[in-house]
């Protein structure tokens, strides 16, 4: 196969394989690194809140085990102070680079702890370094993937949450029988692998062709669109057009004075549409009820019946697995039938079946019959996978489309903000409302998925079938290049003979 060169336009070189599919497959195993270590913490944190060698080792209630496992998000929430602006700055793979070295730092620290205290902080500055890499790895993928493939690739991104899931499950039910501290202590040590795995591979992949074409570098990001979409090729059609609605798309932005800051998600009404639409999966996502079944699914599982910790672990790993399995069908969805009917499908399913874990709690949860036991567990396996069909792609996928390239590192930074906001209200809360008010709390969060549908079925538009660049129209009106439309050229309606400008950067930004 054999290496190339490839243009950076940073410190770290990039020497990229000569075949487009396979950049297309390291982008996602690397990218994905927030996304299977949060899927692995997530499951983690569910085995290790069931095993007494954890929760006996820091003396564990309600209120600290929430604690414990929210404070990641307390990180979370505070990566977007910096991660879109180091994400703009530094270029997509360096944000990414150094998100997964924070990452790996909190490992350390967490499987070390010797408190609740430092366990709390090393979580921290985990969060820290997932909601950095997260931000940046969903722009990456989102700008350099070829547009045919966007769906799968960043669909993809997030659907690894279950990789980590199933393979935390696995792990903690392995060691669960260890007569010491390292029961919890080597899943933990394990979290950072994903880390190691992505800062391996960073040095053999581009950088994104639209942040060189931003800072003006046109003939390297004219070199990467050609090796990321058509092995090297500089004369393809399909790379020629991209890279002409890429130049004129930024030359636009720059021309009605958008710009790189924050204050440009809330600039104007077309900015605000744009950020309250593509914020809305990483609130939805959270509130939809996924967070019982995350970090919690030890306790939704005694509620319902079922006490035995060697069952709830067993239970954990076939659900991470059952997960994985319908967001791989959930993104197929949203690459063939669109984000708008896959997001109304998903959030309809996951209403109905939070009633219905609810309403069969209430009436079995403290009784021995067995057929209703295994009814209500039945329900929160189908919750589970109706959630994952939709909002495990959607919640990285649909936002890089609604923001435009100069919305889009800060936008996904405040998506990150809000994700991880909401999640530590509710990662927090969960706990002592199943406590306290046991199935009435399922009632609660159904009603609310609901008024979430409804939102969505009045607001969401769709996406599919568009470059990131002709998804403007549906925002500005008007498309902002005269070239023919990416997907035109995928069906082969046009063979455009496009004559590629570069941009002279000592001009101003004249063409030549």
């Amino acid at each position: 196969m054999g290496f190339t060169r490839s243009p950076s336009g940073t410190w770290m070189p990039s020497y990229v394989p000569r075949s487009s599919v396979f950049i297309s497959l390291l982008l996602v195993f690397c990218s994905a690194v927030q996304s299977t270590t949060g899927g692995y913490d997530g499951s983690m944190l569910n085995g290790l809140n069931i095993l007494p060698s954890y929760t006996d080792y820091f003396n564990l209630n309600a209120a600290t085990t929430g604690l414990q496992t929210a404070s990641v998000f307390i990180g979370g929430a505070l990566g977007p102070l910096i991660s879109g602006v180091a994400t703009d700055r530094l270029g997509r793979r360096l944000a990414l680079f150094w998100g997964s070295v924070i990452i790996l730092l909190g490992v350390l620290l967490q499987t070390a702890a010797q408190n609740i205290a430092m366990f709390v902080i090393a979580r921290i500055v985990l969060g820290f370094g997932s909601t950095l890499s997260g931000a940046a790895g969903a722009v990456y993928l989102s700008e350099t993937s070829p547009p045919h493939w966007r769906a799968w690739t960043v669909g993809l991104f997030n659907d690894f949450y279950y990789v980590g899931g199933l393979l935390a499950a696995g792990i903690t039910l392995g060691t669960s029988t260890w007569n010491s501290t390292w029961a919890w202590r080597c899943p933990s040590l394990l979290q950072g692998i994903f880390s190691v795995i992505c800062i391996v591979i960073i040095p053999f992949l581009p950088e994104s062709p639209r942040w060189l074409a931003y800072r003006g570098l046109s003939k390297e990001a004219h070199t990467v669109l050609a090796q990321t979409n058509a092995d090297g090729d500089l004369n393809s059609p399909l790379v020629k057009v991209q890279f002409q609605e890429i130049t004129d798309q930024l030359e636009w932005e720059k021309t009605v004075g958008q710009n790189i800051k924050w204050t440009q998600l809330f600039k104007d009404a077309k900015s605000r549409r744009r950020t309250a639409l593509a914020a809305s999966p990483a609130v939805f996502s959270v509130i939809a009820g996924n967070v019982i079944s995350s970090y919690y699914f030890g306790t939704e599982l005694a509620n319902a019946g079922i006490t035995s910790s060697t069952a709830q672990l067993q239970a954990n790993v076939v659900l991470n697995a059952w997960s994985l399995l319908c967001c791989l069908v959930g993104t197929h969805l949203c690459a063939k039938w669109g984000r708008r009917p896959t997001g109304l499908l998903t959030q309809a399913l996951c209403a109905l079946f939070m009633f219905l874990i609810g309403g069969l709690t209430k009436r079995y949860g403290n009784t021995t019959f067995t057929p209703g036991i295994y009814g209500t567990v039945a329900c929160v396996f189908l919750f589970q996978g109706s959630y994952s069909i939709g909002w495990t792609p959607l919640l990285y996928l649909y936002a890089p489309e609604i923001f435009n390239y100069s919305m889009r590192a800060n936008g996904m930074a405040f998506l990150q903000f809000l994700n991880n906001a909401f999640a530590v209200l509710f990662v927090y809360v969960m706990p002592i409302g199943l406590v306290n008010i046991g199935w009435k709390l399922y009632f609660i969060n159904a009603s609310w998925d609901v008024l979430i549908l409804v939102i969505m079925a009045l607001t969401w538009i769709e996406t599919k079938g568009k470059s990131l660049e002709e998804i403007d129209i549906l925002f500005e009106g008007e498309k902002h290049s005269t070239v023919p439309d990416v997907e035109d050229v995928l069906q082969d309606k046009y063979a455009p003979s496009v004559s590629v400008q570069h941009v002279d950067e000592k001009s101003g930004g004249d063409f030549k």
